[in-house]
């Protein structure tokens, strides 16, 4: 191949491009008849196989690898049977012919291509490195690696003085230079690797142990932190309506609470106590206001006559009060027993009255009961077992309505309630009972004395029936005993 490439070179030299005869050169080396042949552009590599000097300008070598070879210069003897004198002192030149020239021509053109091919990949393989480097600086900077011992440009300078494949060197099986820049290459590549792989363990080590929240995190927080407080004000807003809804009735509870204590500590100073029937209570209303009294849970139904019986005690100065007052929806005073001022002791049935000849004003138990029947409006009164007054004509023929309210110390001028201080009982209650019938003088006797036992067959005095409110109480009682003490 290198006789070959000579011999090409040899006959380019012998031959002058314009045709005439020119005397032989026998000195001319390879860069004038490459020079001759090739355009100046390719005049940086020296055109193909230049001094040695023209090679090892064209950069440095890469690190590390073997020094570029040095060309020396080819000189062509032509020889009398291949290469004849151009021109001789003893006859004129004869030239090569058409078809030579052409196949020179397109060896020439062909050595030009592989040279600028050769140039093209270098120059790609030069771009690749640099791209290569670039991302491996980076990754290194934000690692806070130490930079690369040597700068990827001095390689890729030291590539170019390398031998291409098809030039007048001796061109190993596969050029230097293609290998070095595939080891570089291959080299740069298992770096970026190892440090992409070493790069979440370094990130997972450098983060902090509390990372501050995100905005979206924040706003999603105070977002969460508003419905909770808008959930409270609601709260707050419903338990104050409930609070202004149900005041009164919290204000019963209250009460309820507050009696039963002090029931509780009146039993607590009289000692524990034995046992005593359901009825051995009396209620006290210790003082004359509008907000101490006793309530009866039960009701009473449509009645046509009845008999109702109490012990009772007066501390007032001036009139006895109301000892209790039956009211319905449609009339405050459907039965009511009052004691007003200086006016007699009174029994009003619809409205209607009837004043008993009753003396309850020494401070001392007394057992009381009215009986009156719709028939003809008869009444009767009785005092201590005797009868004391009788009488017809009181709300004849009218029937006691149901479904009212009964309470104990108050006169009600409305169902329940608005009661008038002035009208209210001061004392001590027990034994209220109620019966459909006028019972006979001898059953009331026998009440009296505690002879009998007998109870209401409508209202029954019980412990459980009875409520007390505002500061009235309860306590033991025992009717026979506390008649004698009288």
């Amino acid at each position: 191949m290198l006789a070959f490439l000579g011999a090409i070179i040899c006959i380019i030299a012998s031959v002058h491009p314009a045709g005439t005869a020119a005397p032989a050169a026998p000195a001319a080396d390879n860069d004038s008849a490459a020079a001759a042949l090739l355009p100046a552009a390719d005049k940086g590599l020296g055109a193909l196989h230049g001094p040695a000097e023209a090679l090892a300008s064209a950069g440095p070598r890469l690190p590390g690898g073997p020094p570029p070879p040095l060309f020396s210069r080819f000189v062509c003897t032509p020889l009398s049977a291949e290469c004849p004198a151009t021109g001789t002192g003893t006859g004129p030149a004869t030239g090569p012919g058409p078809e030579e020239l052409l196949a020179l021509r397109s060896a020439a053109a062909q050595l030009r291509r592989t040279a600028l091919e050769q140039k093209e990949r270098i120059r790609m393989d030069q771009e690749t490195i640099r791209e290569l480097t670039g991302k491996l600086s980076r990754c290194e900077g934000g690692l806070r690696t130490p930079p690369a011992a040597a700068p990827p440009a001095a390689a890729a300078a030291g590539l170019r003085a390398a031998p291409r494949p098809g030039t007048m060197g001796h061109p190993p099986a596969e050029p230097p230079a293609v290998r070095e820049l595939e080891e570089a290459v291959r080299a740069l590549q298992d770096r970026i690797d190892r440090i992409e792989q070493e790069l979440p363990a370094r990130t997972n080590s450098s983060a902090p142990t509390a990372p501050a929240l995100t905005r979206d995190a924040l706003h999603t927080k105070m977002e969460q932190l508003e419905e909770q407080l808008l959930s409270k004000i609601l709260t707050l807003q419903k338990e104050r309506q409930a609070a202004s809804t149900d005041r009164s009735q919290q204000q019963h509870d209250i009460e309820k609470e507050l009696n039963s204590l002090q029931n509780r500590v009146t039993e607590l100073e009289h000692g524990p106590p034995g046992y005593s029937p359901p009825d051995a209570f009396k209620v006290t209303i210790p003082v004359q206001n509008n907000y101490m009294y006793a309530r009866m849970k039960k009701s009473l139904p449509e009645l046509y006559a009845f008999t109702i019986c109490m012990w009772l005690k007066s501390k007032a100065l001036a009139g006895l009060g109301t000892p209790f007052s039956y009211s319905v929806p449609s009339q405050a005073n459907e039965i009511v027993l009052l004691e007003w001022g200086t006016n007699p002791l009174e029994l009003l049935i619809n409205d209607k009255v009837a004043q008993l000849p009753l003396s309850l004003k020494d401070k001392a138990w007394h057992h009381v009961c009215v009986a009156w029947t719709t028939r003809d409006g008869k009444w009767s009164a009785y005092q201590d077992g005797e009868q004391r007054g009788a009488g017809e004509n009181l709300a004849s023929w009218h029937a006691i309505k149901p479904q009212g309210i009964i309470i104990l110390g108050q006169e009600q001028d409305t169902l329940g309630g608005r009661f008038d201080a002035t009208q209210a009982f001061v004392g001590e209650l027990a034994q209220f009972s109620v019966w459909d019938h006028m019972l006979a003088p001898v059953e009331i006797l026998g009440l009296a004395n505690c002879t009998s036992h007998l109870q209401g067959n409508v209202i029954q005095w019980d412990d459980q029936a009875v409520e007390v409110f505002g500061g009235a109480s309860k306590g033991g009682f025992a009717a026979c005993e506390e008649g004698r003490k009288a």
